[in-house]
């Protein structure tokens, strides 16, 4: 199992600003890490859909993977 981090960012006027970052430590893909980061976001700042937070989402594996 491998170890993702998902920065969560809104774009304004083009430019991105990260809001938000999760870390899944144990995950069989990217795709099962994106659904666990996004539902873990949307929990931790208190809403329904990650979306209403932020614009994107990006996956990369953490360093020291």
């Amino acid at each position: 199992m491998a170890t993702y981090r998902v920065n969560f960012a809104k774009q304004i006027l083009g430019v991105p600003f990260t809001v938000g970052s999760v870390e899944i430590t144990r995950a069989r893909d990217p795709m099962r890490a994106l659904r666990a980061a996004e539902l873990r976001f949307a929990r931790q700042h208190g809403v329904e859909d990650w979306r209403e937070r932020a614009d994107r989402a990006e996956i990369a594996p953490a360093s020291g993977a």
